[in-house]
């Protein structure tokens, strides 16, 4: 079984509805991105996908989260932008653009440093 992983990021503004403190307010994050897929057959040239390949399927979907009100775009203008939905549905993005026996691992998703969410099934 391989595993590779790409990163990328984007910057955006949320404010957590119900929560009880200072991420109530209307504020922003440079989110880090990190994508992790699986499979268990390389291609007839040793690669299990295209570094190229997959950073662009990921580059694809947070470029729509990108300089944006999430609390303003689907599905965060119907539920909370937090970290752990935010990974959740960059996950069920990259999953339906995964072509072959090519498997999404997980989705991690840092609002700081310090501070991050993984979704994986």
């Amino acid at each position: 079984m391989y595993r590779i992983a790409v990163h990328d990021h984007f910057s955006s503004a949320h404010q957590l509805k119900g929560y009880r403190g200072k991420c109530e307010d209307i504020h922003g994050h440079n989110w880090k991105v990190e994508l992790e897929v699986t499979g268990d057959k390389l291609d007839d040239i040793g690669m299990l996908i295209d570094f190229r390949e997959i950073r662009g399927i990921l580059k694809n979907i947070v470029d729509g989260l990108d300089h944006k009100m999430l609390n303003e775009i689907e599905p965060f203008n119907k539920i909370n932008p937090t970290s752990e939905l935010i990974a959740q549905n960059i996950f069920n993005k990259v999953k339906g653009r995964l072509t072959g026996d090519l498997k999404i691992c997980s989705v991690t998703v840092w609002e700081s440093e310090n501070s991050r969410a993984v979704y994986y099934e």
